[in-house]
């Protein structure tokens, strides 16, 4: 749990130095023009303030991670495989990379996702995004936090290679009342058992991100071949498409019993428990909703 705490701190440091020289915290993707297809994340932006600066003066950020030039960095899959330490979770026992089914690296994980809001993420038609801390093409500054940036999440804890739905066609505008709706009313797209927040260059909230729509550690269930699973779920991927919205449900999720650590925007780590009431949470997640939660 010290070293959660630290990492999170350590990531604090970073976006609040990183403000301190763009005077804005960074979206969580640029989703325009050639980055499109793989854009990248707000983490990736943050390398150079978490020791990271070599790794990130070998990226070209005008191309995406598995563009042949940004591969040839680091062979054979690039950056996107790289292991950056504080990104990691010790009691996370998924430290490990994707891999192809070759056996290939293909990607890492991590397990600190940025705050993107209850549900709703972009809207590419106004390209806007929600009320959250982050959003695509979004750079906010301090003054953006009407509701103080003690009062707002910034990242907080995730499971890697978390069961998923991406891509899921016309998910309702509405999001869900219980976990037990999501299976047969918010799922659809592209399935896979594994690969949820396993690639940490990536700026869409599937692998970087949370959503508050359910609180801390909820199990959401979908069952497959008879096999149980705790699921995310994204709509159409930001940027995947120039006039559906993206909507989704990303639950924090970590391996500390009860609880999960959380990074608040002013660059303060703290332990929120799992039993913390869903209005509370989601004031949490807004930035200027003008609700000020003090002490929870």
């Amino acid at each position: 749990r010290t070293q959660c705490r630290n990492n999170l701190r350590q990531l604090g440091l970073a976006l609040h130095n990183y403000q301190g020289s763009y005077r804005v915290f960074p979206p969580s993707a640029c989703v325009s023009g050639t980055l499109v297809n793989q854009p990248w994340s707000a983490q990736a932006f943050l390398l150079p303030y978490v020791e990271g600066g070599t790794i990130y003066s070998q990226i070209d950020f005008s191309r995406g991670y598995h563009d042949p030039v940004n591969k040839a960095a680091f062979p054979p899959n690039g950056v996107a495989t790289i292991r950056v330490p504080v990104l990691l979770c010790a009691s996370d026992p998924n430290d490990q990379a994707r891999t192809t089914a070759a056996g290939v690296p293909e990607h890492y994980p991590l397990n600190y996702g940025l705050n993107m809001g209850a549900y709703f993420l972009f809207d590419p038609v106004r390209g806007a995004g929600g009320n959250a801390a982050f959003s695509p093409n979004l750079a906010l500054q301090p003054s953006d936090f009407l509701d103080g940036t003690s009062n707002t999440l910034g990242l907080v804890e995730v499971k890697a290679f978390t069961p998923r739905f991406h891509d899921a066609p016309a998910l309702p505008a509405v999001p869900p009342v219980s976990p037990g709706e999501v299976s047969s009313g918010y799922t659809g797209g592209a399935w896979s058992a594994t690969n949820g927040h396993t690639e940490w260059v990536c700026g869409r909230a599937i692998h970087t991100g949370f959503t508050t729509t359910f609180t801390p550690n909820t199990v959401v269930p979908h069952t497959v071949g008879g096999e149980t699973y705790d699921i995310d779920v994204s709509g159409i991927r930001e940027g995947a498409s120039a006039t559906a919205p993206t909507y989704a449900i990303i639950t924090a999720r970590s391996y500390h019993p009860g609880l999960v650590h959380a990074l608040l925007m002013d660059g303060s780590a703290r332990s929120i428990g799992e039993n913390i009431s869903l209005e509370v949470w989601r004031n949490l997640g807004q930035r200027n909703d003008h609700q000020s939660i003090g002490e929870f």
